[in-house]
């Protein structure tokens, strides 16, 4: 899948982030140890990690972050969903063929 990998300089130094090419409330890349590990998408209803995400999110009308911060608890991992960071300038950006998996089914149970 082709993503955004967007280089932005901060008050901090210099960080990297993938992203989606369009932002929507239903997909996002999940960053396990600060690295781009899982992408979810509440719509692709062919992969059962999805259809589970779809329940938590949509169902019980909570946004990704909020699900995402309570699997990473539950199962005492690094997870986060990165965004550009507030005071930054965009470096650069470039696209990027990246194949993520969807997140371990055991982490949703």
């Amino acid at each position: 899948m082709t993503f955004k990998l967007t280089t932005y300089k901060t008050l901090t130094g210099t960080k990297e982030i993938l992203e989606l090419t369009q932002k929507t409330r239903t997909e996002a890349i999940v960053y396990h140890n600060n690295q781009p590990a899982y992408h979810v998408d509440c719509f692709d209803l062919q992969t059962e990690s999805n259809v589970i995400m779809n329940s938590l999110v949509l169902a019980q009308k909570r946004s990704i972050s909020e699900v995402i911060k309570d699997i990473a608890k539950k199962n005492n991992v690094d997870l986060a969903i990165k965004e550009a960071p507030i005071f930054s300038i965009e470096k650069s950006s470039e696209m990027r063929e990246v194949e993520l998996p969807p997140l371990p089914e055991n982490w949703l149970n």
